[in-house]
Parts: structure tokens; C-alpha cells; sequence
């Protein structure tokens, strides 16, 4: 499949009545791919998958679209989206501690690469804290420096261990012996 194929079977699976915040749809993505706008398809096409559960395959094709158009952050990003697909959706609201008061000394990268470990509440059989990895992708910037606030999505190493956490929860961030932030989970979904 070369990439307007790919868009154009990811195109058929959005519902007519799903539209971004600017009121484009699903014939507005059709339009530009008439007019080979692929990056300008793609891009709506991402927007328009916030508006609805997409199914499984639906960000992996836009996925290896962006693949082939050399779009890295955005292939990045549809892979994850394809994981929550499987996963479930994990966000939070991460409050980094600043630079003189843990190890890190330069931004979170922002697209999932950094692995930390997270108190979220597992015990061991001793009763101390028992730490689970997760993924973290920083919203709507490149990274997140020390001492910063961001929203945060997490991809859990094993998301089994994620699934009692609700809105409102408190989790910390380590990357080291000392915590490096805490977040606040806002929204949990789960798989599709």
C-alpha cells in the first residue's frame, strides 16, 4: 500500500459525526488528499482520532503513513496511540521536582522514550513499595524540564498492574533512589 492508500482506508473508518474543535470532518481529510495535501490528511486525521475510540489498526496504518513520509514525532506518536488502543489510555498531570533538588539536570524527552519507575501504590510482601514502569509522553511540547508542569501520558510495561488507578490519584515518579516528581492521574480508559 503506498500512503494515500493508507490514508484513505484510515479516512473510511472516521464516523461522519465525529469533527475536530475547528469543525472539520472526515470529506475535509478526502479533500486534501485530492489536492496530494498528505502531511495537511495525516495531521487531521490524528486530530480526528481524539474525537471518538478508534478501532485497533486505525493508528498503525496512520502510523506507517507517517512512516513513509519521514514524519519521526509523528510516527512516534501514532504507534502510542495504537498502544493505548491495546493498552488503555493513561493521563496525568506531572509536576517535575527542580534541578537542585533531584539528579535530573535537562528536560523529559517528550515522545516516550524516557522509562522511569512509579510508586503507584503496589506493595511488596514487606509492605514497601513495590515500583512498575511505565512510558511517559509529555503533551503539547518536545519535553518537560526540571521543575515543570505538563500533562502526561503513560504506557505502562505491565498495565494489569495500572488498573485500579482512578482520577484524582496521587503517583510518583522515579528515576533514582530519590523521587524525581509526582503526578495526578486526570483520566484512565480502558483497552478498546
Amino acid at each position: 500500500m503506498d500512503v494515500v492508500e493508507i490514508l484513505e482506508a484510515a479516512a473510511l473508518l472516521v464516523p461522519e459525526n465525529v469533527a475536530t474543535g475547528n469543525d472539520l470532518t472526515a470529506s475535509d481529510v478526502w479533500d486534501h488528499l485530492v489536492h496530494d495535501e498528505w502531511e495537511v490528511a495525516l495531521d487531521l486525521l490524528q486530530e480526528l482520532g481524539d474525537g471518538w475510540t478508534a478501532p485497533t489498526g486505525f493508528w498503525e496504518r496512520l502510523g506507517r503513513s507517517a512512516q513513509m513520509l519521514g514524519f519521526e514525532r509523528s510516527r512516534e506518536w501514532c504507534w502510542w496511540r495504537d498502544a493505548e488502543t491495546r493498552q488503555g489510555v493513561i493521563r496525568a498531570d506531572l509536576v517535575l521536582r527542580p534541578a537542585g533538588q533531584t539528579f535530573r539536570r535537562t528536560p523529559v524527552p517528550g515522545a516516550g522514550v524516557l522509562r522511569p519507575m512509579w510508586d503507584i501504590g503496589n506493595r511488596r510482601h514487606d509492605g514497601e513499595p513495590e515500583l512498575d514502569i511505565a512510558r511517559v509522553w509529555v503533551e503539547f511540547a518536545p519535553g518537560l524540564p526540571p521543575g515543570g508542569r505538563a500533562p502526561v501520558r503513560l504506557l505502562p510495561l505491565d498495565p494489569g498492574r495500572w488498573g485500579r488507578l482512578v482520577p484524582g490519584d496521587r503517583i510518583t515518579l522515579y528515576e533514582c533512589a530519590e523521587a524525581g516528581g509526582t503526578a495526578t492521574i486526570l483520566e484512565t480508559r480502558p483497552p478498546v
